[in-house]
């Protein structure tokens, strides 16, 4: 889900470069806008955090959570309205 995401947002030009980290407590899927900056989303899997707020997250630039939940599907969502655009 994450990678079809992604590949829909290349393809509008609008991200350009991708990492993913693999930690002992979490993993990250890093979305750049070019390869040699910050990056500007993060999406988290956190399992200690699925009997709370929700094990998936979407974390921008500044450190703040943009969206968090159970289901990844949902979570994701907030980055496809990023996509939506008026058409002048």
């Amino acid at each position: 889900m994450i990678l079809a995401v992604y590949g829909r947002m290349v393809a509008a030009g609008e991200w350009r470069d991708y990492g993913i980290s693999l930690l002992s407590d979490v993993a990250v899927f890093s979305i750049f806008r070019r390869s040699a900056e910050h990056p500007i989303y993060r999406i988290e899997k956190r399992p200690k955090l699925a009997a709370r707020q929700g094990q998936y997250s979407v974390i921008g630039m500044d450190g703040r959570i943009l969206k968090r939940g159970h289901d990844l599907k949902a979570v994701l969502r907030i980055l496809e309205r990023k996509l939506i655009r008026a058409v002048e």
